[in-house]
């Protein structure tokens, strides 16, 4: 079975265990909704590319981590389109869940999701506790205060922003926790793998700043333009278009060259590659002339 194929067969069973005959029919096609079809499922891949990478021991506890970790994503997703937020009307090509199901939808279903996030890793905790409590302390830890992408969210009320710790909480956050928990799901040690995820945080935060400027709605899947009328602080209003460019070449050496040793260290280095191409090269491509 394929990385992918493993990845949406383990959130589609997360989600078919948030259903049943006494649930309220339209909250649980939200949840379906929020997750499916899924986006490039970049986080729960690296998740289980690291595993792969450590040995993958306990399979069923790596699949049970990557759609933890999907499914806080896509709760994230759900929240961050609420009017209170961005107030945005479209997420994946189509209407957000709000605009889909209700604004009370839409916050229930966030919510749910990330209930459900935690509940998968309970489940999994029959396979190994000791491994299972570990997964649960770093999605925690990256997805709530003062580090996750709860921070990364309160950043922006404040009056003034340390852009660094903004874009590591808010986008690079669940990319540490993807690196760390498929150490820890193969049994070992999360640390070394911290730099490798920020890394990549980093560089799809900058490539999605880009993006943001370069791309237009239907490439994009998502209202463009969003920094500049929310008044965010981004990667291009700091660096320009080039430099920020240029700033992306750079964080992806880096993240090559921060990739702890392990057996499949060449492995992750085509992962970090192809995570490369799908970020650059339309970046690139769409690059007014200067």
């Amino acid at each position: 079975m394929s990385i992918s194929e493993r990845i949406e067969t383990a959130i589609t069973a997360a989600l078919r265990r948030h259903q049943g005959k006494s649930a309220p029919p339209r909250l649980g096609a939200a949840l379906y909704y929020a997750c499916t079809p899924g986006g490039a499922r970049i986080r729960p891949t690296i998740l289980t590319s690291v595993a792969l990478a450590c040995g993958d021991d306990q399979p069923r506890l790596t699949d049970a981590a990557a759609a933890s970790l999907e499914i806080m994503h896509c709760a994230s997703l759900v929240h961050d389109d609420l009017p209170a937020f961005d107030d945005a009307d479209l997420r994946r090509g189509k209407a957000s869940v709000h605009r889909a199901f209700s604004e009370p939808l839409a916050v229930l279903a966030g919510d749910s999701l990330i209930i459900a996030a935690f509940e998968g890793l309970i489940r999994a905790a029959e396979i190994d506790p000791v491994r299972a409590i570990q997964l649960m302390a770093i999605l925690s830890e990256r997805s709530g205060m003062p580090n996750g992408i709860c921070a990364g969210q309160g950043w922006e009320s404040e009056e003034k922003i340390d852009l660094s710790a903004y874009h590591r909480a808010k986008t690079g956050a669940l990319f540490i926790a993807a690196t760390q928990m498929g150490a820890a799901a193969a049994g070992q040690d999360p640390e070394p793998w911290e730099e490798l995820g920020a890394r990549i945080g980093e560089a799809f935060q900058v490539a999605d700043d880009l993006r943001d400027v370069l791309l237009d709605e239907e490439e994009l899947g998502k209202p463009t333009g969003q920094d500049d009328r929310l008044g965010r602080p981004s990667a291009v209003s700091e660096l320009g278009v080039e430099g920020a460019s240029a700033r992306l070449d750079a964080i992806l050496a880096g993240a090559i060259a921060s990739i702890p040793s392990c057996p499949g260290e060449a492995m992750l280095a085509e992962m970090v590659n192809r995570t490369a191409a799908k970020l650059a090269p339309r970046v690139k491509t769409d690059r007014p002339n200067s």
